[in-house]
């Protein structure tokens, strides 16, 4: 079992930056894959980015490449989304979620995740 918090949500600037944080519990969140997620209001959650469990593996989806990072520290049971010049279109909740199988960094799917946090709402203005 790993239970997730997320936080670092806000309301922002187009251009601003933000840092969204994800503290697990559990014996097992450095055996995971970890990942982002967002959902757009009537959309279902779309991946931002994905971390293998020893960090080593990284995934985006071409709309943050260049802007986002995800960063992981498995001492500290932490999970990072670093979001730089953010865009009015970045506007979701936005989902940390565990994949206790370590596979969702080659097939970064919903379905993978078997842990999710609750979300924590970002807002850019234009």
């Amino acid at each position: 079992q790993v239970q997730l918090v997320e936080s670092g949500g806000g309301f922002v600037q187009a251009g601003d930056s933000l840092r969204l944080s994800c503290a697990a519990s559990g014996r097992t969140f450095s055996t995971c894959a970890m990942g982002w997620f967002r959902q757009f209001p009537g959309k279902e959650r779309d991946v931002v980015a994905v971390i293998s469990s020893k960090g080593l593996t990284t995934y985006y989806t071409d709309s943050v490449k260049g802007r986002f990072t995800i960063s992981r520290d498995n001492a500290k049971n932490t999970v990072n989304l670093q979001m730089n010049s953010l865009k009015p279109e970045d506007t979701a909740v936005y989902y940390c979620a565990a994949d206790p199988n370590n596979v969702a960094q080659y097939s970064p799917r919903a379905d993978r995740f078997n842990y999710w946090g609750r979300g924590t709402q970002v807002t850019v203005s234009s």
